[in-house]
């Protein structure tokens, strides 16, 4: 079971990752909230695949440099 929670898991910060490079690699974090939960927004985080920049008008997640 618990295999399969991760492959889900997996499968949705993959899809996120396609879903942000298709949008020019970034787009507005409150875009996302809703669609994807906050623990897979924070595990690419955590890797280090994503980062968050401040734009003095919200927040954008994008992909990092390195990735």
């Amino acid at each position: 079971m618990a295999n399969q929670v991760n492959n889900s898991f997996d499968s949705r910060a993959n899809h996120l990752l396609r879903s942000i490079r298709l949008c020019g690699g970034c787009v507005p974090l409150h875009r996302l909230q809703f669609q994807f939960s906050d623990s897979v927004i924070q595990t690419l985080l955590d890797r280090e695949l994503m980062q968050i920049q401040n734009t003095g008008r919200g927040f954008l997640l994008e992909i990092a440099k390195d990735f």
